[in-house]
């Protein structure tokens, strides 16, 4: 069996980097291969193989493969071999609209990255609420693989606390501070229309870590689509770590979390540590830009606030809002997170290694 693998466009992460990982152990005759993007080549152990994306040599492998897993669309003119299955693990529970759900977006994307969802055979569903909503979205009539996300396995596993002092070691976060993690979502239109350097974050960084004191730092996690847009910061206690491998285990090393409307906050849930929403354009991102599946601002998981200077009014004393929004969080984690018990690999291998 010959496995190829893609997740964000050329990284070693997410829930193909889990599934790889498993069949390793479990289908040792298997010959793996990943996509890669040079950017993030660095990232990929000595030992695994990969092929650039975006390559004849990516096509080929993908045209020679048994089994194809990605966690988004693969954007290449290739055709998949006979008897040859595509899983699409997606890479989120969807808040904001997607694909065909989509308030705007550039003329003939949509059509484009249909042609991706035709290759699919399989597509994993995180959760009961995702099965639903993603079958909607790609306008999917075949088999959705309700799992759990492979790439939260990691957040209930026995190595947790060792992965957390890990990555705030190498992070530099000192014990006895608070590591923040602010992941933003993108928008549409200055992705596609506006300026390749202009600046991706609402929140003047600096100046909150400026307000919070030396026991506070944040760790700033960009969307995949614009990784290496941020602006030079002055402050020592912001971090760039839009870098970093797997996002799971900057979950582990946070003590909480920012973020306006990405994903994920579902994923974070998880670990049961506090969420704040900063949703300072809520009625333009609803309303005119992307559009959302429900109100994140109904039965929130955490404060929502829509200034800079109400956000750090809220971390001063995370806790306490965490104390605040118990029952909704409790309702978020019921909802959203009912599968991640650390087992979701299992169920996803099972069904492909099964005979």
């Amino acid at each position: 069996m010959r496995v190829v693998y893609n997740s964000f466009n050329g990284r070693y992460s997410d829930s193909p980097r889990a599934v790889h990982e498993a069949l390793l152990e479990q289908a040792p005759d298997a010959e793996h291969c990943w996509l890669s993007d040079p950017e993030h080549a660095a990232t990929f152990p000595a030992t695994v193989a990969t092929v650039e994306i975006y390559t004849p040599e990516a096509v080929r492998a993908l045209e020679s493969a048994d089994l194809v897993v990605s966690n988004s669309h693969l954007e290449m003119d290739w055709a998949k071999r006979p008897g040859a299955t595509y899983v699409q693990t997606w890479h989120g529970t969807p808040l904001k609209r997607i694909h065909a759900d989509v308030l705007w977006g550039p003329p003939g994307l949509l059509e484009h990255l249909s042609e991706d969802v035709d290759r699919w055979d399989v597509l994993l569903s995180p959760n009961a609420y995702s099965t639903q909503v993603l079958r909607g979205a790609f306008r999917w009539e075949g088999e959705v693989l309700e799992t759990g996300y492979p790439r939260n396995d990691v957040l209930r596993s026995p190595g947790a606390d060792d992965i957390r002092r890990r990555v705030r070691r190498e992070l530099g976060v000192e014990e006895g501070q608070t590591a923040v993690l602010y992941t933003p979502t993108w928008r549409d239109d200055a992705f596609w229309e506006g300026a390749v350097d202009a600046d991706p974050l609402a929140l003047d960084v600096d100046a909150a870590t400026a307000e919070l004191g030396p026991d506070v730092v944040l760790l700033v996690r960009l969307h995949y689509k614009l990784t290496g847009r941020m602006r030079p910061r002055t402050s020592p206690r912001v971090r760039d770590v839009s870098h970093h491998a797997d996002v799971a285990e900057l979950y582990l090393a946070a003590d909480a979390m920012v973020t306006d409307y990405s994903s994920t906050m579902f994923d974070f849930a998880v670990t049961g540590k506090p969420l704040v929403l900063f949703a300072y354009d809520l009625e333009r991102y609803r309303d005119e830009l992307r559009g959302f599946y429900f109100d994140p601002t109904a039965d929130p998981p955490g404060p929502v606030v829509t200034t800079s200077d109400a956000l750090v009014e809220q971390l001063r004393d995370v806790e306490r809002g965490h104390r605040e929004h118990a029952a909704a969080y409790a309702r978020f984690r019921e909802r959203f997170c009912h599968l991640d018990d650390g087992h979701a690999t299992e169920r996803f291998v099972d069904r492909f290694l099964r005979s």
